[in-house]
C-alpha cells in the first residue's frame, strides 16, 4: 500500500468521481490514477468504487470506511512535513486560507500585508467559498485556516475561535427618500425593496431575524454573496443595500451610509482550525494579526479543549472588538 494510492482515492472521492478532473488536479494521467486504484483493491480485496463499464458510480461502503482512514492517514502525513519544515525553516511554508468575499476584500489585506513583510518566505493562498465550503476545506485539509460568520463553528471536525463582531449598514442613492432620514427604522426599510446577501452569507440570517422578531415581511427582491455586487445594483435603482458595515469604504462617495447597528444584532466572525493541526509559528503570527486576544497561549488551549464547550467558556464575557 503506498500513499500515492490512498491520496489517489480520496482525491477521486472529492471531485465527485471524476478521474479525469483528479488527475488535472494532480498534475498526472487518468490511467495512471485508475491503474493505483486496481492495485490498492486489489491488494485489500474490496473495491473502493462501484462501476458501470469504465466509469466509477459510487463509493462501496466499505470503501468509504477505507477512504475515511486515508484522508486521517493524508493529514497526518502533512502534519509530519509541516514538523520537518517547523523545524528546517520556520520561516518558510505555505499557508491557505478558506473564507468569504466580505473578509478577503475588507479585512484580510491590512492583515496579510503585516504577515508577508514579517514572512516574506511564506506563500499565501486564498480559497472563497460559502462557509459550508470553507469548513469542508478545512476539515479535509485543503486549506489551513477558515474565516467566516456563518456556520463554521457548528462543523465538528473545526475548533473554531470568535475573533470580532460587525453590524450593517444601508447604502441608498443620494437622491432617495431615505438619504435624509436622521434614525432609520425597520418598518421604513420594509416600505422599498432591499438588495442584501444570500442566505447563509455574511450574517444574512440576524437580517431575516429582525424583521421576523417586528412582524415584517422584507421585500428582498435581490441577493449576492459578493458586497460590490450589492453596491452595484444599489447604484442601478435596483434597492435599498444592506451590507456589512466593513464594506463601505470612502471609494462609496456617491452613496449614502446610514447607520443600521440598532436595527439588527451584531454577528461574530469566526476562525476555524481543524484538530490535530500541527501548528506552525506562523501560523500563531497570523492568527494574533486577525484577533488580538487570540494569543499562541489562548490557541493552544483551545485546542486542548476536549469539547466545543469548553472553548465556548474561554471566551465567555469577552468583550470582542468591533469592525
Amino acid at each position: 500500500m503506498k500513499l500515492q494510492q490512498l491520496r489517489y482515492i480520496w482525491e477521486v472521492a472529492h471531485h465527485d468521481l471524476n478521474v479525469s478532473a483528479t488527475a488535472n488536479s494532480l498534475y498526472t494521467s487518468q490511467p495512471g490514477i485508475s491503474k493505483q486504484i486496481r492495485l490498492l483493491e486489489d491488494e485489500l480485496g474490496i473495491e473502493v468504487f462501484a462501476r458501470s463499464g469504465k466509469h466509477l458510480t459510487r463509493v462501496t461502503p466499505a470503501g468509504q470506511v477505507v477512504i475515511n482512514l486515508a484522508g486521517e492517514m493524508l493529514r497526518t502525513a502533512e502534519n509530519i512535513k509541516r514538523v520537518a519544515q517547523e523545524f528546517s525553516n520556520e520561516k518558510r511554508g505555505g499557508l491557505v486560507l478558506a473564507t468569504t468575499h466580505t473578509q478577503a476584500r475588507y479585512i484580510l489585506p491590512a492583515v496579510i500585508s503585516q504577515f508577508m513583510e514579517k514572512y516574506p518566505n511564506v506563500t499565501l493562498s486564498l480559497k472563497q467559498g460559502t462557509p459550508p465550503q470553507i469548513a469542508q476545506m478545512v476539515a479535509d485539509g485543503e486549506a489551513d485556516l477558515a474565516i467566516a460568520t456563518e456556520s463554521i463553528a457548528s462543523t465538528n471536525d473545526l475548533v473554531t475561535f470568535p475573533c470580532y463582531q460587525w453590524n450593517r449598514c444601508i447604502l441608498v442613492p443620494k437622491d432617495h427618500p431615505l438619504a435624509q432620514v436622521k434614525k432609520l427604522s425597520l418598518e421604513q426599510l420594509a416600505d422599498y425593496p432591499l438588495v442584501t446577501y444570500i442566505t447563509g452569507f455574511t450574517g444574512r440570517a440576524k437580517v431575516d431575524e429582525a424583521f421576523g422578531n417586528a412582524n415584517l415581511t422584507p421585500r428582498i427582491v435581490f441577493t449576492a454573496a459578493d458586497s460590490d455586487v450589492i453596491k452595484t445594483y444599489v447604484r442601478l435603482g435596483v434597492g435599498v443595500g444592506i451590507v456589512a458595515h466593513m464594506a463601505a469604504d470612502t471609494r462609496d462617495d456617491d452613496l449614502v451610509v446610514l447607520d443600521a447597528s440598532h436595527l439588527f444584532e451584531p454577528s461574530i466572525t469566526r476562525l476555524g482550525i481543524r484538530r490535530g493541526t500541527f501548528m506552525r509559528g506562523y501560523l500563531y503570527h497570523f492568527i494574533e494579526k486577525l484577533a488580538a486576544h487570540l494569543d499562541r497561549d489562548t490557541v493552544d488551549q483551545a485546542l486542548a479543549a476536549g469539547n466545543r464547550q469548553e472553548v465556548e467558556q474561554m471566551f465567555e464575557g469577552l468583550q470582542l472588538p468591533l469592525r
